[in-house]
């Protein structure tokens, strides 16, 4: 079992965009987190109300990373000049993950930050073992 961090543009496929299904069950046996900076920022980008959506049961599908006063002040420093992208990795190598889930083409090309695997899916050989 891995621990799974998605960057938002992966949390909002899993609950918005995309069948849940789709991605959630080649997560399923995983450990997946999000920040809670991602809820905020699907709640503001799609206007959604928190009262009579499905937002909560969907949330308990998630871990969420403490987002704290030492990952902002890591994130205000780097790695990139992307203050939520920074955010984004400083929760996922905080917490130790394997992998961070992406579909940003920036993000992709650094490989990893610190232990933390960058990709857009997951080695599926690897995580097997």
């Amino acid at each position: 079992m891995a621990k799974i961090f998605l960057d938002t543009n992966i949390f909002i496929d899993a609950i918005h965009r995309k069948p849940e299904h789709e991605v959630l069950d080649s997560l399923e046996e995983h450990t997946v987190l999000i920040s809670p900076l991602s809820i905020h920022i699907y709640c503001y980008s799609f206007q959604i109300k928190i009262l009579g959506t499905q937002l909560p049961d969907q949330l308990n599908k998630f871990d969420l990373v403490d987002l704290d006063s030492s990952i902002i002040k890591k994130s205000a420093t780097g790695p990139t000049n992307d203050l939520e992208n920074n955010i984004q990795l400083h929760s996922a190598s905080q917490e130790g993950c394997d992998y961070f889930l992406t579909n940003d083409k920036k993000l992709l090309k650094t490989g990893y930050f610190g232990k933390t695997k960058i990709c857009s899916s997951l080695p599926t050989m690897s995580l097997r073992a």
